[in-house]
């Protein structure tokens, strides 16, 4: 095969744009995770099958060559797409061009689908999203999509997460290739600093001024990172890019590296998301055989070599210094700093290191402009943000609006408020590491200054959801203990502190606490606040302080009157019982800690240590097989 050169790029996606137009009718479904549990990937088999036995010519692939299928209006493409973001109604499919989205599709409806809507022009309403006695046949018409901008999950539900042609034909690599060429390294910076940029991994550190200072350090070996570790419970924003858009991270890499001056880089994921390492891995093989990565791309004479690294899972591998130790084979352990990563990072060199959400917008910003991204979110914080929508809300799932989107906006608009008609209370924003926020935080815009002035941060963009029945103390009590389990143990303040005031606040929640215990609360929450090594370890304590802050009469009540109407005086367990259990993975969809877990059609169970008893699964079980005990 000759070598690929700029030109031969060019037709490629010309060819696959013509491919795509070409295309008469398409079957999109969801191949997620979340979907993929709910039984969408036995869906896609049969519905395959069941096309080409009635005489339709199925492509589940772009068709490379020039022209239209030969099979003309006889073709049906079927596509294993990336998430949807509306988790709560998978399995998900969506047709096109139509736009029909069908939810909560079972096997036993696919008949009925290619009889009426695939062979026909039909609409099944009873598979249709349905909302106040109003059924929307078009995705984009639903509210929860309507009132989003997505603008890095775009292509996530809507095109073949492992075809890169079809990545080609939505304008793939353009961005890089008017890097590689067109630019020079220090225009590259430039640009990402005009756009406004800022990390989308919790810091929110302005991504241009990072690259610039990699690219002005002395000539030699320098790498290209991205964190895909993302271990906030409820957070799952850079797993379904990596798994629904994967090309867009290795693009954005590719532009990092061409300014940075890297030839080497690494994806370091999570081992909990082996589909997400599966589609990286499809996608690296695939640009190395197009000849977008590897040596000498697109006859360029520049070089880049890209690996997908996986952790084990630990939440401090998500600080910096700690990552790139796991990568270089040592225990995830933050160091001090100075020097930081950009002069001192993976194998003592310099280092570019962003997380997924980041990279996958740069492509973006480099093929529309500075000006284009700045038109978006507020001036401080320019572009969108992905966050996971979970807990007592109605519409759970992925979602992306502008920076600047006000809570209000994003519960009750895009969610649709809060489940059975109770009052909203609070939401966790930003994980382990972020606070919660309350009724009187419904209306402020969230971006990076705004979070930060009343001692919250977005994090990797986990919202929690809460409603008027949730135990703020046992929610204190609940992130403390994941910090704790996390902690590396590298510092004193993280590995001792946290301990101690796990120790206090499960002693309250057991309403065996006093009031000296609240002070004491406080003081360890300021001493470790001050003195831990690390960021993970800094922020540890905002959970607790922000509930004593909005919620001390919950503290009153565990420690004063030792009785709390939310939790009856101890934590509540939630059981599912193993006789009703139907193992239709309903509870462990709408699970926002993700502490159920249980194949299709076998009996689930609840991790206690994840549950933070917030009685969704208990609502959506249509068997009344969980209960508290």
């Amino acid at each position: 095969m000759p070598e690929m050169t700029r030109e031969m790029l060019q037709a490629r996606r010309a060819n696959a744009k013509k491919a795509l137009a070409g295309q008469k009718k398409q079957i999109l479904i969801c191949a997620g995770t979340g979907c993929i549990a709910g039984g969408s990937l036995k869906i896609y088999d049969y519905m395959k099958e069941e096309c080409a036995r009635r005489g339709l010519c199925v492509h589940v692939n772009l068709m490379e060559e020039e022209g239209e299928c030969s099979c003309g209006d006889n073709s049906v493409s079927m596509k294993k797409s990336g998430c949807h973001g509306f988790c709560e109604m998978g399995p998900l499919m969506q047709i096109e061009p139509e736009g029909i989205l069908y939810t909560h599709v079972k096997l036993e409806d696919c008949d009925e689908i290619i009889e009426k809507s695939i062979l026909g022009d039909e609409v099944i309403e009873r598979l249709l999203y349905t909302l106040d006695g109003v059924a929307y046949a078009k995705h984009d018409e639903i509210p929860f999509y309507h009132k989003q901008h997505r603008v890095v999950l775009a292509n996530c539900g809507t095109t073949d997460a492992e075809d890169l042609n079809e990545y080609l034909a939505r304008d793939g690599y353009v961005a890089f290739e008017k890097a590689l060429f067109d630019m020079t390294d220090e225009e590259i910076c430039k640009e990402i600093m005009d756009s406004g940029l800022r990390g989308r991994g919790g810091g929110g550190f302005p991504a241009g001024r990072k690259w610039d200072s990699v690219r002005k350090q002395p000539k030699g070996k320098k790498y290209v990172v991205c964190n895909g570790d993302e271990g906030d419970p409820g957070a799952f924003m850079d797993r379904s890019i990596m798994e629904g858009n994967p090309h867009s991270v290795i693009e954005g890499m590719l532009i990092a590296a061409c300014a940075a001056g890297s030839d080497e880089g690494y994806i370091y994921v999570r081992a909990e998301y082996p589909l997400a390492v599966t589609r990286l891995k499809v996608a690296i093989a695939k640009a190395e055989q197009a000849g977008l990565l590897g040596d000498n791309i697109l006859g360029s004479g520049f070089s880049f070599h890209l690996h997908v690294n996986r952790g084990a899972g630990a939440f401090v591998c998500g600080e910096g210094s700690a990552l790139t130790a796991s990568i270089e084979g040592n225990r995830g352990m933050p160091r001090v700093k100075p020097p930081r990563t950009v002069e001192h990072g993976l194998w003592a060199q310099p280092t570019v290191l962003n997380n997924v959400e980041t990279f996958s917008a740069v492509p973006l910003i480099v093929r529309n402009g500075a000006d284009w991204f700045k038109s978006i979110g507020t001036e401080g914080t320019p572009g969108t943000k992905a966050f996971a929508l979970t807990g007592n809300v109605v519409n759970t799932g992925l979602i992306e609006v502008p920076m600047g989107t006000t809570l209000r906006e994003v519960i009750f608009n895009i969610g649709g408020g809060i489940k059975d008609g109770k009052k909203f209370k609070a939401v966790q924003i930003g994980g382990p590491s972020g606070g919660c926020l309350t009724e009187e935080h419904l209306d402020m815009p969230m971006d990076f200054d705004s979070l930060k002035k009343v001692g919250a941060m977005i994090g990797s963009g986990g919202l929690v959801v809460m409603d008027e029945d949730t135990c703020m103390v046992e929610v204190a009590r609940f992130f403390m203990n994941f910090t704790q389990n996390e902690s590396c143990g590298k510092c004193v303040p993280c590995r001792e502190g946290t301990r101690r005031m796990l120790e206090i606040l499960e002693r309250i929640v057991k309403n065996e606490g006093t009031l000296e215990d609240l002070d004491l609360l406080e003081e360890l929450a300021s001493t470790i606040t001050e003195t831990a090594l690390c960021g993970l370890g800094q922020s540890a304590c905002k959970p607790v302080i922000s509930t004593l802050k909005h919620f001390r009469n919950e503290y009153l009540a565990h420690v004063v009157d030792k009785h709390c109407p939310h939790c009856n005086g101890a934590p509540k367990v939630l059981k599912i019982d193993p006789d009703k259990c139907k193992g239709c993975t309903k509870c462990k969809r709408n699970c926002p800690m993700d502490a159920i877990t249980g194949e299709v059609k076998q009996v689930h169970v609840i991790d206690t240590e994840k549950c933070i008893k917030c009685g969704a699964c208990i609502k959506g079980c249509p068997f009344g097989a969980i209960a508290e005990v």
